[in-house]
C-alpha cells in the first residue's frame, strides 16, 4: 500500500499496519512522518523500541530478524527500527527484508518501520521493496520544490497560529521568506518555530518576519540548472553568488550549465531529424521537471543562440582552467555568471516579451 506524506495522519487515526517504510531524502520530512508512526505506535502501547542501523556488507541481519520474532518481559508490544541511510541493503540484507515482510502480518505484537533515502525507479522495482511495499504500507517523501516552498511556510505559519499579511503584502514577504531559506528546510522549520516564540498567534508583518529570519540558504548546484531553464535572473544570480560563498567547484557549476547546453543542443537536433519530442526527451535521460523545462524553452531557442551558447560554454570552460579569452571576464565567478545569465535569458526573455 502506498501513501503520500499527507495522507499519512489520516491513515494512522484508522490504526496501524504491521509493517511501514519511509523513503525520501528530506531529513525533517522523513523525521516527522517517522515520528507519527512512532506517536501512534505508543498511543497503541507499543511501549519498547530498538533501533538497528545497516552500515556496510557484513551487517549481521540476524539480529533484526531476531527482535521481530521476540518480545522482552516487560512489553507485550514492540516497534523495530530499521534504518538503511544507503538504501541498498545488499544480497542478505534483500532476504531479511523478504522475510520481515512475509512475517510482518504474523507477528501482532511488533511494528516494524523501515527508513530509507530516496528511491531510484530501478530499486523500487526490486524483490525486496516490493515485498515492503506489498505487506506494509510506504510513505514517499518527496521534496518541497521552490515554487511550492512558500505555500509549505504559510502552511507551517498556520499549524502555529501564525500568518502573513493578506494580498500582495503577504505574498511579498512569503516570496522573502523562501529566499532565506532555499534548500534547506530544516532551517526553515527552525526560523518558523522562532516566530512561534518571538510572536503571539495572529497576523505578523513582513517587518517582524524580516527582522527574525535569517539568511540560512543552501544552494544546490544542481537546482541552479532549474532556475536558469526557468529564466529567474535574480534567483540565478542569488544562487550564483550563494554556490560561490559556500566554496563551491567553479568546474562543477561550470559542468551543470555547460550539460543543460549541450542536452538543449542534442534534443533540438534530434527533433530536427524527426523524432518526437517526448522520445528525444527520454533518450536524453531528461525526466521530472526538468522534462518540462525543457519542453517550455525548446520552442524558443533557435539553432544560433544555442551555437553561440555552445562555443561561450567551451571559452568558460577555458576560463575556469586559467585560461584567457579577449571580451570575458578573467575571474572564474565573473564568468560563470555572464555564462549562466546568457543561457537564463535566451530561456526566459521570449516569454517576458509576450506579456
Amino acid at each position: 500500500m502506498q501513501l503520500a506524506a499527507g495522507q499519512l495522519q489520516a491513515h494512522l487515526q484508522k490504526g496501524l499496519r504491521p509493517l511501514y517504510t519511509v523513503h525520501g531524502d528530506e531529513a525533517l520530512l522523513v523525521d516527522e512522518a517517522a515520528d507519527a508512526i512512532r506517536a501512534a505506535a505508543r498511543a497503541q502501547g507499543y511501549a519498547e523500541r530498538t533501533v538497528h542501523t545497516v552500515q556496510g556488507a557484513h551487517f549481521d541481519w540476524s539480529a533484526v530478524l531476531a527482535a521481530g520474532q521476540s518480545l522482552s518481559l516487560f512489553a507485550d508490544r514492540q516497534m523495530v527500527e530499521v534504518r538503511i541511510p544507503s538504501g541498498k541493503p545488499g544480497k542478505d540484507g534483500s532476504a531479511a527484508l523478504q522475510q520481515m515482510a512475509e512475517a510482518a502480518p504474523g507477528h501482532e505484537g511488533t511494528l516494524t518501520l523501515v527508513l530509507l533515502p530516496r528511491l531510484d525507479k530501478a530499486t523500487r522495482g526490486g524483490a525486496w521493496f516490493a515485498a515492503l511495499e506489498g505487506a506494509g504500507v510506504t510513505v514517499q517523501i518527496d521534496p518541497v520544490e521552490r515554487a511550492a516552498l512558500p505555500q509549505w511556510i504559510a502552511q507551517r505559519l498556520a499549524a502555529q497560529g501564525q500568518r502573513v499579511q493578506p494580498g500582495e503584502a503577504g505574498q511579498r514577504t512569503l516570496a522573502f521568506f523562501a529566499d532565506r531559506v532555499e534548500g534547506n528546510l530544516l532551517a526553515a522549520h527552525q526560523e518558523i518555530a522562532k516566530l512561534g516564540l518571538l510572536y503571539p498567534a495572529g497576523e505578523l508583518s513582513g517587518e517582524q518576519i524580516e527582522a527574525a529570519v535569517l539568511n540560512v540558504a543552501r544552494y544546490d548546484v544542481f537546482k541552479l540548472s532549474e532556475a536558469v531553464l526557468g529564466g529567474q535572473r535574480a534567483r540565478v544570480q542569488r544562487m550564483l553568488d550563494g554556490l560561490q560563498a559556500e566554496g563551491e567547484a567553479e568546474v562543477l557549476v561550470h559542468y551543470t550549465l555547460a550539460e543543460d547546453i549541450r542536452a538543449l543542443k542534442r534534443v533540438k537536433d534530434a527533433i530536427a531529424a524527426g523524432r518526437p519530442l517526448p522520445m528525444a526527451l527520454r533518450e536524453q535521460r531528461i525526466w521530472g521537471l526538468r522534462e518540462r523545462l525543457f519542453e517550455r524553452v525548446l520552442p524558443l531557442l533557435t539553432d544560433v543562440q544555442l551555437a553561440n551558447l555552445l562555443h561561450a560554454a567551451h571559452q568558460v570552460d577555458g576560463i575556469v582552467k586559467g585560461l584567457r579569452h579577449p571580451g570575458w571576464p578573467q575571474e572564474p565567478w565573473q564568468a560563470l555568471h555572464r555564462l549562466a545569465q546568457s543561457l537564463c535569458g535566451a530561456c526566459g526573455a521570449p516569454r517576458q516579451q509576450g506579456r
